[in-house]
């Protein structure tokens, strides 16, 4: 039988207990070309401040909200 497991102690200064930042969010412009990990190459036609930004990819037109993980400044 082992012993039981100590409970290590909580201190409020070590830097191990931050959370981790929160990603800073993209901030795109008319016109900006991206890309999509889905979608592929695009154009931004439309941007709704922090809400939504509507990205042209040639054969169709996709409004993607914020965050956007999967869309990338070029």
């Amino acid at each position: 039988m082992s012993p039981p497991a100590v409970r290590r102690r909580y201190l409020a200064s070590s830097p191990f207990n931050n959370q981790p930042p929160e990603p800073a969010i993209e901030n795109f412009r008319l016109q900006d070309r991206v890309s999509h990990d889905v979608y592929g190459l695009g154009r931004v036609v439309g941007v709704e401040e922090g809400i939504a930004v509507t990205v042209d990819f040639g054969s169709r037109q996709e409004r993607l909200t914020s965050p956007y993980p999967k869309l990338f400044k070029l």
